[in-house]
């Protein structure tokens, strides 16, 4: 029989319990969350570290917005001396915000966006303003909600104009913000005119303070970052032939259902190729706004980079195919492989070395060398078809005693099949009984798999196919190089490169891609 006292007893030593489990968690986590605290300085410099050192022009450009905003911030200490000014500086300030960007085409786009949007909007506005005080002020309210719908819904719709959209779509979006800003106030606001006044005038000191930081004081140009994107490209994708080949014949290959690890060389050496088209497009964007600051004042053909990039990203797909015969189901033997490793190699590291010098001309700005295709490569072309065609028993594949074997237990498979399909479909009963219906369905469906397993290894040549597909596509590199030569030698035309000299020392150099210069772009969502 239990008492009260026991009982009693009980509950408190659960209530103990429960409250020494709890400070023990308490404990714990506050230890936990005390460790963090600890290592959150220390984490935070190494990031901004880490930030810096992969492009010590960011330090430059923060140093440039923290320098442009003490300018503007003056502007309102010196307000008694300069009337007016003051009551811009907020305007101003949101304005280099706003504008000052990474590159100096970027705030060139987004400062003359902003200013033309900002002078387009004030002159609408008076002039809707101007009408619209003619008359009573009934009708001043109604042309104003009217004018504000037609040229809302109007500019709504010119952003969708592909031109537009590319070039002009933040100075369409700064003229609707101020048009209506400046429509709207003037109904009830006398002093509207003083208001537009001011905030032109804030537009005016802040882009010409952020024009002011980004061309003259340590400029950062799209240009060059499109210049050496494209440099990048090309090594990344020399890396990668010449690293898939070698892989091939000296790795450890397995089957991963073509998934590229992020770890992989020969994935990084494609993926800045074939991720590049949006941010290729943005450079050149910017970099066609840019003023000609080069030696000679060359106009920079951007459209030609585009060009390249994109022959450059069709190339990138053979080489995603190439790294895909490496994570496929069926491999070529080892031993079949050791018969064409010399020649694929040799191919593979003349088609690097290409790669390698194109992307040394476009580095240096000069001319390919007209020996570019040299006959090293056209040999190791002929090597490798000559390799192919002295092994003609790999992939003819002639009749052999277990590939007839073989051949007759696909025979005999197919006659199980079509008995096993032709019983299913004319026994009636199966249809109301699902257990015997599913039986069947996994029978046949099991043999299928078996028949198509039989199939293969039945195919004498199956083992030599995968390799087939591997030096099909190396010599679609190849084929591919004549297109990439043709657009580089034409960028190099455009571009006014300085030619090839036979005494030029040609140094093959394969650096680490830079950090992917879209993130250096700010996007800036300023108040308006």
């Amino acid at each position: 029989m239990i008492t009260k006292v026991d009982i009693g007893l009980e509950l408190s030593m659960a209530h103990d319990e429960n409250e020494r489990t709890n400070d023990k968690w308490k404990k714990l986590l506050m230890h936990v969350v005390s460790e963090r605290v600890m290592r959150f300085p220390s984490l935070g410099w190494k990031t901004m570290w880490k930030v810096g050192s992969e492009d010590p022009r960011r330090v430059i450009h923060a140093f440039k917005v923290g320098l442009s905003l003490t300018l503007v911030s003056l502007l309102y200490l010196v307000e008694p001396v300069y009337d007016g000014i003051g009551q811009s500086a907020i305007w101003a300030v949101m304005t280099v915000v706003v504008v000052l960007e990474f590159t100096a085409g970027a705030t060139l786009c987004k400062g003359l966006n902003r200013g033309l949007g900002t002078l387009l909007a004030g002159a609408l506005a008076f002039l809707i303003s101007y009408v619209g005080k003619t008359s009573g002020r009934i009708f001043q309210a109604i042309f104003i909600g009217a004018s504000v719908f037609l040229i809302g819904a109007v500019a709504t719709y010119v952003r969708f104009i592909p031109y537009i959209k590319k070039n002009y779509d933040y100075g369409v979006v700064i003229f609707l913000l101020t048009f209506n800003l400046i429509t709207v106030s003037s109904y009830r606001v006398e002093s509207v005119l003083k208001m537009a006044h001011d905030r032109i005038y804030a537009i005016a000191i802040g882009c010409a303070i952020c024009l002011l930081m980004s061309i003259l004081i340590f400029p950062n140009w799209s240009g060059e970052d499109l210049h050496n994107s494209t440099v990048y490209k090309l090594e990344g994708l020399a890396k990668s032939i010449e690293a898939c080949v070698n892989e091939y014949f000296y790795g450890e290959i397995e089957a991963t259902g073509g998934i590229k690890l992020p770890e992989d060389p020969i994935y990084r050496g494609y993926k800045a190729v074939l991720d590049s088209k949006s941010t290729d497009e943005i450079l050149a964007l910017h970099a066609s706004w840019e003023p000609r600051h080069s030696r000679y004042c060359h106009r920079f053909p951007c459209h030609q980079y585009l060009k390249v990039g994109a022959i450059l990203r069709q190339f990138g797909y053979t080489v995603v195919a190439l790294h895909g015969c490496l994570r496929t189901e069926i491999q070529t033997p080892r031993s079949v492989r050791a018969l064409f490793k010399d020649p694929c190699i040799r191919l593979a590291a003349e088609v690097s070395k290409v790669l390698i010098e194109l992307s040394n001309s476009i580095r240096n700005r000069r001319h390919c060398s007209p020996e570019i295709l040299s006959d090293h490569l056209h040999e190791a072309l002929q090597d490798l078809n000559t390799a192919i065609k002295s092994q003609p028993r790999l992939f003819l594949g002639p009749k052999h005693k277990h590939n007839k074997i073989a051949t007759a237990q696909v025979g005999q498979e197919r006659k199980t099949l079509g008995f096993s399909i032709s019983s299913v479909k004319t026994d009636s009963s199966a249809l109301f009984d699902w257990k015997t219906k599913h039986s069947k369905e996994t029978e046949r469906k099991s043999l299928r798999t078996q028949l198509s397993k039989i199939a293969i290894t039945s195919l004498e040549f199956s083992e030599a196919l995968p390799f087939a597909a591997f030096a099909s596509l190396l010599v679609e590199t190849v084929a591919k190089l004549d297109l990439v030569i043709d657009e580089i030698e034409e960028l190099g035309r455009l571009a006014c490169f300085k030619e090839f000299r036979p005494d030029d020392e040609v140094v093959v150099i394969c650096e680490e891609p830079r950090v992917d210069v879209l993130e250096n772009h700010l996007p800036s969502h300023g108040v308006d």
